[in-house]
């Protein structure tokens, strides 16, 4: 079930902050009323895709700050594993340097709660409880407004990385919609046409290109 057009799931876990201290209480909840966030999932530490999409967020980063969007990412290691990677040159496959905040899901709630998760809970035929599929988390993005609202999610499978720069883009146009109340057409990037949203409006958009 997709989440856009819902209020996000909300929680409390533990996360490293800053690239170094480990909080506790870390909550989506706080960013309510003051930015929108991106919130993305990510399966493993200490893998190969996940570190070239986490450093990408970094190196964006001061791009989302400037249009007053909070990057928080997740996977359902904990968050001593999260630190330990932290504190792990690139050279040697780490992600030293990230400062915005890594969610620990070590209970793998939040991942089932936002539908990332790459498998279920079942019964065997003994009674016994047995996870089936893959017990971390696919590669999901969700943009989430000031107001809680999920405003766009992606889903990727495990080998097929991010582009940031997309993320980005999804941020301006929502931006834009809000502060003009038009929308925005196939490949629309910050500075291009937009349009209403009538029939006259789509008209004269398409008679323009």
């Amino acid at each position: 079930m997709s989440l856009v057009g819902k209020k996000a799931p909300l929680f409390s876990a533990g996360a490293v902050v800053n690239g170094e201290e480990i909080v506790e209480n870390f909550s989506l909840e706080q960013y309510i009323g003051k930015k929108e966030v991106i919130f993305f999932f990510y399966p493993k530490d200490f893998t190969f895709v996940c570190p070239t999409e986490i450093i990408a967020f970094q190196e964006k980063l001061a791009e989302f700050e400037k249009r007053g969007v909070a990057v928080v990412g997740a996977s359902t290691d904990t968050e001593e594993t999260h630190l330990a990677w932290l504190m792990t040159s690139k050279d040697n496959g780490g992600i030293e340097g990230v400062t915005y905040p890594l969610v620990a899901d070590a209970a793998k709630t939040i991942a089932h709660n936002y539908g990332v998760l790459a498998g279920e809970w079942n019964y065997n035929e003994e009674g016994m409880l047995t996870f089936e599929g893959a017990p971390i988390a696919y590669r999901g993005t969700f943009l989430i407004d000031k107001e809680g609202v999920v405003r766009h999610e992606t889903i990727n499978d495990f080998p097929l990385g991010r582009n940031i720069d997309e993320m980005i883009r999804l941020v301006d146009a929502l931006h834009h919609v809000e502060k003009f109340g038009e929308v925005c057409p196939a490949n629309w990037e910050e500075g291009k046409e937009a349009m209403a949203a009538t029939k006259e409006g789509v008209a004269t958009y398409l008679s323009n290109k």
